[in-house]
């Protein structure tokens, strides 16, 4: 028995997220189809972030465990060929028995797309959320500084999450705009709670419109109240970039 390690990228748009779920269709359930017609085993990946409806990801991880004799690096492409156009394993290796994709230590990157139009345009629905109101980018990465480092994040938790604790440390957190008008947010840290990261965007976009200042962000934060925070940002514009392990 081997385990295999799969870096997984997908387009989130047409799935109910990574996790299996009753009467809707998730990657993690794709994915264990085709593996089982490949490899002629009951397969159950287990992935490292499960990403809700409609997110995307450039480099999610996933591991299984297999008696198969198809040598590791070339299950990706067996794969690949099986795999709607939606979902591409990016590279496919063996790991160490005991390695968990969620439970060993690991940073993990965002990216958030902004569509600052007055009209949208369509051809980026998929990828970013449209904000037609101008956002002032230079007034949002004032407030990043605020909620670089570590801190207890709970202000941009959803309320009623079971976690031990809400202190989480962001490394980084930077926003650039380029000549199509999408802003772009990225964000690395060692971890991040659930819809962290779209509710600190959307705490960003108040910023960016001149609703709240810069500085108010550190006041938030100092609250540990959701209710202090901006909205959750749509999910379609979020991308899990890369793990580090």
């Amino acid at each position: 028995m081997k385990r295999i390690m799969l870096i997984v990228s997908y387009n989130g748009a047409n799935y109910c997220g990574w996790q299996k779920q009753n009467n809707a269709i998730s990657i993690e359930e794709v994915i264990n189809t085709k593996l089982k017609e490949l490899l002629k085993e009951d397969i159950c990946v287990i992935g490292a972030s499960r990403t809700d409806a409609g997110v995307h990801a450039k480099g999610n991880v996933a591991v299984f465990d297999t008696e198969t004799t198809i040598p590791p690096e070339k299950i990706a492409y067996a794969l690949n060929a099986r795999l709607p156009q939606d979902i591409r394993i990016q590279e496919s290796r063996e790991v160490r028995a005991d390695f968990h994709p969620r439970y060993d230590k690991n940073n993990k990157k965002y990216s958030y797309r902004i569509l600052n139009t007055k009209i949208n345009v369509p051809i980026y629905n998929e990828y970013t959320m449209h904000a037609s109101n101008y956002l002032d980018i230079e007034l949002m990465k004032n407030a990043a500084q605020y909620i670089v480092g570590e801190h207890d994040f709970k202000s941009f938790c959803a309320a009623n999450t079971g976690v031990k604790t809400t202190v989480r440390e962001v490394y980084s957190l930077e926003i650039t705009k380029n000549n199509n008008d999408i802003i772009t947010i990225e964000i690395t840290g060692n971890g991040f709670l659930y819809n962290m990261v779209r509710i600190i965007v959307g705490t960003l976009i108040q910023v960016g419109t001149g609703k709240i200042k810069p500085e108010y962000v550190a006041e938030i934060i100092a609250a540990k109240d959701r209710s202090k925070a901006g909205p959750t940002a749509k999910a379609k514009g979020l991308t899990l970039e890369e793990i580090y392990y």
